[in-house]
């Protein structure tokens, strides 16, 4: 999960806006109500907290002519009615112009700081902070209707809102819950869909009345000039030729640019661009004007003078890696000159608008001093078009569309595609500089797969945002077209091959949904085709999260064969040592680890007594060859390298006489390296540390077991959270004696996972050098993919184990082959 971060400026901290306005519409639902209706609605006010003083319902007119409400009432019940309770009413009068506002004043409290703008209809209900449902009613008499059905029966009620514990009374399903600090308001878009959950947000209260003032009587332009003059700084003074302004922290006056885009959650604002452009590539004319929660009422087309404060805001928190977003903060005034007026057109990335050199090289330091160098570097390039509106035609997505609503597109078509639409990610110095991260402005994203398109012209203004770097904010989209993947199904193995799988189960536990469970069960059965044996990582123990000392995983794991069996599987049986509580990393509480799962009818686990959390398993000899001293054992687990991350576990099979050493790893992650994207170029990568210090300690058990028997069979798999081509992995494989599978494919195929648009190698399958006939496959059913049951594909090697001697080898393998033959014959 992702952290929800406060929102910090670099050297000024966005504050509350003192003048305001509205925002702009996006994509409409169903619209039961063509004009009049219910905007929001809030009950908290002058309670214990709250700093309004009053509660309010607004109302909205989403047609393009006036509506009329004379005789017409806003009504309230209690959340939770019984038979002798009573709707209450507040007459109204006049009438809500086409896109206006009316603001109704309801009861007041002894709580609170700010009163109301002037109210529009005023009535004394004292509505409920928590829950509560409001109805617009064409007409003064109180309604009786109790239900849900029989008030969507009476054809006097225009609309109706059930907020918080309204469960009663309401459309489809109530709203979220509301605090005394809290409103529910229907979105920018006043989409009418009569399902009051999916229409209302849950936010700070935002009353604006008929005139369009705010609370404390504040007004769009309380000073409205006849003749209004922009001031001496233009946007791209502002935004200015390196990353960082050079007016950072300075107020500016009259700073002239049309309204190209606005957002109405979470960082509030809207986007400006100036029409008037100057001579220097490097600088941007489009700046966001971050307003917080007060509401705004410009709109795109709006020619707006704006005063604020200029700031730095850095995504994650000013210590953190990230670069810097150029913003007008704390606006003190919003001047609206004109309306109606064309919207700047967007600059149309081709694919080769961005350069393919990806940053400049700071040795390891910021960029942020640097000049920039739009023509060279891609970071540099879209630096220089902060805030602006940019085009991309037919853009692929490279990363699914996440729960947050953000995935990732390419500019750059051609640049290491995938057979499946990704972007694959083959060094560190092919980053893939045409990965664009894409999120909704007021165009929501749908919810694509990697190689979906989106056909036809998408465009949005550029933003610098946590978790993926510039950002396309859209405003548009291009018609959604599915690149049709499926989630693939690995071939059949013979009677003859030993299958081994791995798969990051991620955070697996008995807490989860039962469908996850049943999820990843058909996966091992119908896409993996019930391997012989599974290596799983991120097995959690029995209560998952809760930190109260549980460690052991022994329910997670009948849970996962229970639903293996039920999917058509075999009742497989597993293998694992619990951790010391809170000493293997991963999520608090959780005590993640590897495990095994194996078909007892297909392969044998050579149990041997005293593996525990603590005792490290020994290499020994057995008649000649090598063997484990306990099994399962952990791989010297007392080294440091292993300090708060997963112990490797090594298990002893038996595959037709032959032995065969599995072990399962998940080595540390990759938290603590520094952004890609971010201001230090190259970034550091301070997590390999670790890694190559867990690739040494588990290369010296693969040592252990070639110094005793150089035709062992030995599978190393699992989470290696490492590239193909990092130092770790190529500790571990140096000099040949284990096989990154993963290289025997062709470079545009070596990917198990998918971050930020790039497909790339975290999960990894080496096999001992001896181990000369395999099938190797990664079977993509998660990465990408909108609809996960995990964030990792699974992979799986068929192989055929050594006796430890090529001879014996060959001639053995001939005897299997014929045999099936025969058998397939018959």
């Amino acid at each position: 999960m992702r952290p929800s971060l406060p929102r910090v400026g670099l050297a000024v901290t966005a504050a509350t806006a003192v003048t305001l306005a509205v925002a702009l519409p996006v994509t409409a639902n169903a619209a039961p109500s063509p004009d009049a209706l219910i905007a929001e609605v809030y009950g908290g006010g002058g309670n214990s907290g709250a700093t309004l003083t009053q509660d309010f319902v607004e109302l909205a007119n989403r047609g393009a002519a006036a509506v009329a409400v004379d005789g017409w009432s806003v009504q309230y019940l209690p959340a939770s009615a019984s038979a002798s309770s009573t709707w209450q009413a507040t007459p109204l009068a006049g009438s809500i112009a086409a896109g206006g506002r009316f603001l109704v004043g309801e009861a007041k409290g002894t709580g609170g700081t700010i009163e109301l703008p002037t109210t529009d209809a005023t009535g004394t209900i004292a509505m409920s902070g928590t829950g509560g449902t409001v109805a617009l009613v064409a007409g003064t008499t109180a309604l009786t209707c109790k239900t849900a059905a029989a008030c969507a029966a009476d054809p006097s009620v225009k609309d109706l809102v059930g907020y918080g514990t309204a469960t009663v009374v309401r459309e489809g399903t109530p709203t979220g819950n509301l605090g005394n600090t809290t409103s529910a308001a229907r979105g920018a878009a006043l989409a009418d869909t009569d399902d009051n959950a999916a229409d209302f947000t849950v936010g700070t209260p935002t009353p604006v009345n008929s005139k369009g003032q705010t609370p404390g009587g504040g007004n769009p332009d309380p000073d409205p000039d006849p003749d209004p003059v922009p001031g001496d700084k233009r946007i791209h003074d502002i935004q200015g030729p390196g990353r960082v302004s050079p007016l950072v922290g300075q107020q500016v006056t009259g700073v002239p640019g049309v309204v190209t885009g606005t957002r109405t959650s979470g960082d509030r604002g809207f986007w400006i661009q100036d029409t008037q452009v100057d001579s220097d590539p490097r600088t941007s004319e489009g700046v966001f004007v971050y307003t917080n929660a007060v509401p705004f009422t410009v709109v795109p087309g709006d020619s707006v003078l704006v005063n604020g404060t200029v700031a730095e805001y850095r995504p994650g928190g000013d210590t953190g890696t990230n670069q810097t977003l150029t913003e007008i903060a704390t606006p003190t005034k919003i001047t609206v000159v004109s309306k109606g007026n064309p919207v700047p057109a967007a600059e149309v990335l081709t694919p080769t608008s961005i350069p393919e050199a990806y940053a400049p090289d700071a040795a390891g330091a910021t960029i942020e001093t640097l000049p920039l160098e739009p023509t060279k570097y891609a970071l540099d390039f879209l630096e220089s078009r902060e805030g602006q509106l940019l085009q991309v035609d037919d853009a692929r997505f490279t990363g699914p569309v996440n729960e947050f609503g953000e995935g990732f597109i390419t500019t750059k078509p051609q640049q290491n595609p995938s057979a499946r639409g990704g972007t694959v990610y083959l060094g560190y110095d092919q980053p893939n500089s045409g990965r664009l991260k894409v999120k909704a402005g007021s165009a929501e994203l749908p919810k694509a797969n990697v190689g979906d398109v989106l056909k036809g012209a998408t465009v949005g203004a550029l933003e610098y945002t946590n978790f993926g770097g510039y950002t396309l904010a859209t405003n548009s989209l291009g018609t959604y077209t599915s690149g049709g993947i499926k989630p693939e199904v690995t071939g059949s193995q013979k009677q003859s091959e030993l299958s081994v799988a791995t798969y990051n189960v991620e955070n697996l536990a008995p807490t989860n949904p039962q469908a996850k469970f049943d999820r990843l069960a058909a996966a091992v059965v119908a896409n993996l085709k019930s391997p012989d044996v599974v290596v799983l990582e991120e097995i959690q123990d029995n209560n998952g999260a809760t930190d109260d000392g549980t460690v052991a995983a022994d329910v997670t794991l009948a849970k996962f064969v229970d639903a293996i069996a039920a999917a058509g599987g075999p009742r497989y049986q597993s293998r694992s040592i619990d951790p010391g509580n809170k000493t293997d990393g991963g999520e608090p509480g959780g005590n993640i680890r590897v495990a095994f799962l194996f078909n007892p009818a297909r392969v044998s686990f050579v149990d041997k007594p005293g593996g525990d959390a603590t005792t490290p398993v020994a290499v020994v000899k057995d008649r000649g060859r090598a063997a484990l001293s306990v099994s399962p054992g952990r791989v010297d687990p007392a080294n440091p390298a292993w300090n708060s991350s997963r112990k490797p576990l090594a298990g002893q099979f038996t595959f037709r006489g032959r032995t065969v050493f599995v072990v399962a790893n998940h080595f540390n992650s990759k938290g603590g390296d520094q952004a890609m994207h971010g201001r230090f170029q190259p970034p550091a990568r301070s997590s390999e540390v670790q890694r190559q210090a867990q690739a040494a300690s588990l290369r010296t058990f693969v040592d252990q077991v070639q110094a005793i028997d150089k035709g062992a069979n030995i599978v190393l798999a699992g989470d290696i959270n490492d590239y193909q081509f990092s130092p770790a992995v190529q500790k571990l494989t140096a000099g040949g004696a284990v096989v990154d599978l993963i290289g025997t494919l062709p470079p545009l195929e070596r990917y198990s996972y998918v971050f930020e648009g790039n497909a790339q190698v975290l999960d990894h399958l080496f096999l001992s050098k001896n181990i000369k006939r395999f099938n190797y496959d990664v079977v993509h059913i998660n990465a990408e993919f909108a609809d996960q049951a995990s964030d990792h594909d699974p992979q799986v090697v068929k192989v055929r184990p050594s006796t430890g001697s090529a001879l014996a080898d060959e001639i053995l393998f001939l005897v299997e082959d014929l045999l099936e033959h025969l058998q397939r014959q018959v």
